[in-house]
């Protein structure tokens, strides 16, 4: 199983009434449409997976792709991080909203899904055509050779480079996790001690195969995206702040088509001027109403 947390998922809850009378717009928008659906962190918090930017998310910088590659010193202090935070956040279960994904799929209701997670719950939960935009979680990939390797595998690597490590950090103290698996430690001496491990084939730098901060999503996934959007009657947005245009660019194209562009998330987002409705609630429980309640083709 990928993931990241030790929580059971919580399970999804009644929508308020409120939301209820929204959810009756949005069922009336999505009905009898075929629709692309973009996922963001948002959907995973019921799985135990912290968020970046929803209500309550700690302040966060992670590693940019320029900082990675430009110092052995932020490699060690990102994999450091990322072993400790990889052995407390693995093993998270699909919750009921992903499950409800795959109901829609399964129903011939979308035309695709795009998610902006790398934690593989869709594909758990059985969603099939799915776009991992910024990659998964589960990979590492050398960045000479380009071979890839499982994170499972890497983790008992590390673990034969560090011993002892972990047992370390947990009574030094993690004080935040982030979706990737960064784990925030303040020990410095821990993470300078930390010995980093090397692509098996040609000693290269190994990399988490997923997008950083800094770098680019790799072109043929943008492609199949908008080709699952071009292909909707609308778009639907779950779980996502739209921060960064890797996935604003999906709400915008839709709006600049004429299609009405649905957003379910928790607290604003910066494509809200483009919706055609904006639900500010749990997204578990939006999508397995919807899941529930839309008709058939």
């Amino acid at each position: 199983m990928t993931g990241f947390a030790s929580l059971p998922p919580v399970a999804a809850g009644e929508p308020a009434r409120g939301e209820l009378e929204v959810l009756q717009d949005i069922h009336g928008i999505l009905a009898g449409e075929r629709f692309a659906l973009l996922t963001g962190a948002g959907l995973s918090t019921d799985s135990g997976i912290p968020d970046y930017r929803g209500p309550g998310a700690a302040p966060r910088a992670p590693m940019t792709y320029q900082e990675f590659i430009g110092a052995a010193d932020n490699r060690r202090r990102y994999w450091a991080r990322n072993h400790i935070g990889w052995s407390h956040l693995r093993r998270a279960d699909p919750n009921e909203g992903h499950a409800a994904v795959a109901r829609l799929e399964n129903r011939g209701l979308l035309t695709g899904l795009i998610t902006q997670n790398v934690d593989r719950l869709h594909e758990d939960a059985g969603s099939v055509n799915v776009v991992d935009l910024h990659g998964r979680f589960d990979q590492v990939v050398c960045l000479s050779c380009h071979r890839r390797y499982s994170r499972k595998l890497l983790a008992g690597v590390l673990e034969e480079l560090n011993p002892g490590f972990l047992e370390r950090a947990l009574a030094a103290g993690v004080v935040e996790m982030a979706p990737d698996a960064d784990a925030t430690v303040e020990d410095a001496a821990l993470i300078e001690s930390f010995v980093v491990a090397q692509c098996p084939a040609c000693g290269g730098t190994l990399k988490p195969d997923f997008v950083y901060f800094g770098e680019n999503v790799p072109k043929d996934r943008v492609e199949r995206s908008y080709a699952m959007v071009d292909e909707a009657g609308a778009l639907l947005v779950a779980g996502s702040s739209l921060t960064v245009m890797s996935g604003l660019r999906f709400a915008r194209h839709a709006a600049k088509h004429g299609k009405p562009v649905v957003i379910i998330n928790r607290g604003q987002t910066r494509g809200d001027g483009l919706a055609t409705v904006k639900l500010d609630a749990g997204v578990s429980e939006a999508l397995t109403w919807l899941a529930a309640e839309l008709p058939p083709l």
